[in-house]
């Protein structure tokens, strides 16, 4: 089993999970309100070939929280994160936020990544294409007596599904709650709101752009444009997963990711 690590980087203590074994690295970057476990399935499918190392964000897991949470932070945390692993250039995934991240990393410091895959992550995250950037989690509970109770009291709050949310559930003293703390989420995702078109535009590495087609997020027309202003591009869809496409198809993911970094071993 593998258990999460720290590192110092940039002043701040962060954890990750590094699957370890020979093959070719993967840095994992999660989205809002994930936590490096997110990766767990994806490593294991995709072993002994690739080593995943998922980084745990600031604010997120069992990372430490900082008043920063602008987009600019998360790319130099993983910036800094990427050249501590003295690795060379990796593959970069990510996921929504992490997604994001990604590309903005690629743009910024393009001699850290060789190749990138991003995971439901717009270059255009604001009204009217995206309806609701933001969910307000200001109002959730802090704790709950057991874990099915938050997951309930998240629910009747509008969330139909509250599984993702509650990978950063766990139980302390006075019951159960969330690692993340409710403000940075919301002033995290607030942050995130903008037009990232130019960062996605500015790298040339290779790049998969995975999108589910019953998405909410990053709509169906964005993510086509995407591929076709990007060179170098290369568009996933699947039918019938929304946002977290990893967890709706798992196997299928795992499978464009894997072809895709084969293809493109850097």
């Amino acid at each position: 089993m593998t258990t999460l690590r720290t590192r110092v980087v940039r002043g701040l203590r962060l954890a990750f999970a590094d699957h370890g074994g020979p093959g070719t690295p993967v840095l994992a970057l999660h989205g809002h309100f994930g936590r490096a476990g997110a990766f767990a399935g994806l490593a294991a499918a995709l072993a002994p070939r690739f080593r995943v190392i998922a980084l745990e964000q600031r604010c997120h897991g069992l990372s430490e929280r900082h008043h920063d949470v602008s987009p600019d932070a998360y790319v130099a945390d993983a910036a800094a994160f990427a050249r501590s692993l003295d690795l060379g250039p990796l593959a970069v995934l990510g996921h929504s936020m992490g997604g994001v991240v990604a590309f903005r990393l690629a743009a910024r410091h393009p001699e850290l990544v060789r190749a990138l895959v991003v995971e439901e992550g717009g270059a255009l995250n604001r009204p009217p294409e995206v309806a609701h950037p933001v969910l307000d989690v200001r109002d959730w509970p802090q704790t709950a007596p057991t874990l099915a109770e938050l997951r309930r009291r998240v629910e009747a709050r509008g969330i139909p599904d509250a599984g993702y949310f509650l990978e950063s559930a766990v139980e302390r003293p006075d019951g159960w709650g969330f690692l993340f703390d409710h403000q940075d989420m919301t002033r995290s995702q607030e942050a995130l709101i903008g037009d990232w078109w130019p960062d996605w535009l500015a790298s040339t590495c290779p790049a998969l752009l995975v999108h589910g087609r019953d998405s909410t997020v990053l709509p169906t027309r964005m993510a086509r444009e995407m591929a076709a202003r990007r060179p170098d591009t290369t568009l996933r869809e699947f039918p019938g997963c929304g946002h977290w496409v990893h967890d709706d198809d798992p196997r299928g993911f795992a499978s464009a990711v894997r072809d895709f970094l084969t293809a493109h071993p850097g």
